[in-house]
């Protein structure tokens, strides 16, 4: 069994045909990548969703 989740499972296009994989980078490009990444979620933005429970006292 190890042998055959090695040869179907353990390589990056079993994750990339279900859209596990957003970007394959070069090592090299790491660093450059993660700041342009980080610069682009600066600014983000997300609202919280409403909450659904109170805290009622006890």
């Amino acid at each position: 069994m190890v042998k055959q989740y090695k040869t179907e499972l353990m390589h990056p296009y079993y994750a990339a045909e279900r859209g596990l994989v957003d970007d394959v980078i070069d090592p090299a490009a790491t660093r450059e990548v993660l700041i342009r990444s980080l610069q682009m979620l600066r600014t983000k933005h997300a609202d919280l969703p409403a909450r659904k429970h109170g805290n009622p006292p006890q």
